[in-house]
């Protein structure tokens, strides 16, 4: 059993709470117009358009394939921004065996690990053997997903997992579609099914400054299924990273403060005290 690893940051305290490893797996079924790391979309087709770039040599054209050497790269991602199709050709192929003696190196300097993307849930198979692993080290297991995979086809997985940071991009379901290329009817259910199992770590809401509106909506809404139990943490909307046809879609300033202040205001004046401004 193998997954396709985009990267992983041996230690990072914004990946759920307190120090983590968070891992990155390459794919994802949305197409999420704000997305700040759409080089995760797509597998790489090894057309070679980043190999002339690169600036350490570290891109080849082998036997018809793009091939990565780690030694000499020096990180500075041309070759994810001159990429056409919203792939990387920065990424490794691993058993969970294999990705777990990579991480295990960070187990005495962190609390746990999380799994994001991409979307991990591509994977859920893979999850469960290696969240095995990590729970035998001691160690906690969380998943970051846009919730379009239905967690209650992984019972063994959710099982072990210690909590889920769910994605709600939209309660709208027209407007999701219009902002992700897909429904979020399998979303909102995963958002009960997390609440009502006592796994749902946190929801987080990207709020877009050209749609008040939608943001409005979708907090309160969010916050009724919730019940004000739950932290749910709105993100204001930061241009960088985002793909060209993104920008045009939400803009190119950021969501002002004041703005996400005024709606977690809003949602404490009605009794929920766990919103959240990032």
């Amino acid at each position: 059993m193998k997954a396709l690893i985009n990267r992983i940051i041996p230690f990072s305290n914004v990946d759920g709470p307190g120090n983590r490893c968070a891992i990155f797996f390459q794919g994802c079924p949305l197409h999420c117009a704000y997305c700040h790391n759409p080089e995760t979309w797509r597998l790489c087709d090894h057309c070679g358009k980043c190999v002339p770039g690169c600036p350490a040599a570290a891109l080849t054209i082998r036997d018809g394939q793009v091939h990565w050497d780690e030694t000499r790269c020096v990180g500075c991602d041309q070759c994810i921004h001159v990429c056409p199709h919203h792939a990387s050709c920065k990424v490794s192929e691993l058993t969970s065996d294999q990705l777990f003696e990579q991480i295990a190196e960070t187990f005495p300097f962190v609390q746990g690990i999380t799994v994001s993307g991409g979307e991990c849930m591509l994977y859920a198979d893979f999850l469960t053997d290696l969240f095995r692993q990590v729970k035998a080290a001691g160690k906690t297991c969380l998943i970051d997903s846009n919730g379009v995979f239905a967690f209650e086809k992984y019972p063994e997985l959710l099982a072990l997992c210690d909590g889920v940071m769910l994605d709600m991009k939209a309660y709208d379901e027209p407007f999701h579609r219009q902002l992700t290329g897909a429904s979020n009817q399998q979303v909102l259910d995963n958002l009960i099914l997390l609440r009502d199992s006592g796994k749902l770590e946190e929801v987080r809401t990207v709020l877009l400054p050209q749609f008040p509106e939608q943001n409005a909506r979708t907090v309160r809404a969010v916050n009724e299924l919730l019940q004000g139990k739950i932290r749910y943490k709105l993100l204001r909307y930061r241009p960088f990273g985002v793909c060209e046809e993104g920008l045009q879609f939400c803009g190119r300033t950021m969501t002002p403060l004041a703005e996400a202040e005024r709606l977690a205001q809003a949602e404490m004046d009605r009794g929920y005290f766990n919103c959240v401004v990032i």
